[in-house]
């Protein structure tokens, strides 16, 4: 389970168009690493609608955010085009739930990752973590405040 003051554990994933992301590169720029159980699914998608329409705050020279699911590339591009997501949506798909059980928020059960949320700094330790149970949405405010101390 990786908690707050801890280094990221790195990580390479496929985003929506098959390119490969690697957490480390984004080092010098905060990271909003958000997990999440299922594209199109209705509370997922009021979440990242959300940071979609609130991007320039989560995308911008300082500041990147990354989703990630256990879903696959094909589901991610689908909804990404669907709903204009401009940030990675992530797909830990395979090997299943590598990243999300490395991070402790792979539901074993249900093979889904939990509402987790972590907030790196620019040297890639984690500075804020939340984890909701799978019908739990989080506060998009809660990282607006992180970010503004960073």
């Amino acid at each position: 389970m990786v908690d707050v003051g801890d280094l990221a554990p790195d990580f390479t994933l496929p985003d929506q168009d098959r390119a490969p992301v690697t957490l480390s590169s984004f080092r010098g720029r905060a990271v909003v690493l958000v997990f999440y159980p299922l594209s199109f699914t209705p509370t997922c998608q009021g979440e990242l609608c959300a940071i979609r329409d609130s991007l320039p705050e989560f995308a911008n020279d300082d500041v990147q955010t990354l989703a990630v699911s256990c879903d696959s590339t094909a589901v991610h591009k689908r909804w990404a085009d669907e709903q204009g997501y401009a940030f990675p949506l992530l797909a830990d798909f395979w090997p299943h739930g590598e990243v999300a059980r490395a991070y402790g928020v792979l539901d074993e059960q249900s093979g889904l990752a939990l509402r987790g949320t972590f907030i790196l700094d620019a040297e890639g330790v984690v500075q804020h973590k939340v984890v909701n149970a799978i019908p739990d949405a989080r506060d998009l405010e809660d990282y607006r405040r992180v970010l503004a101390r960073l």
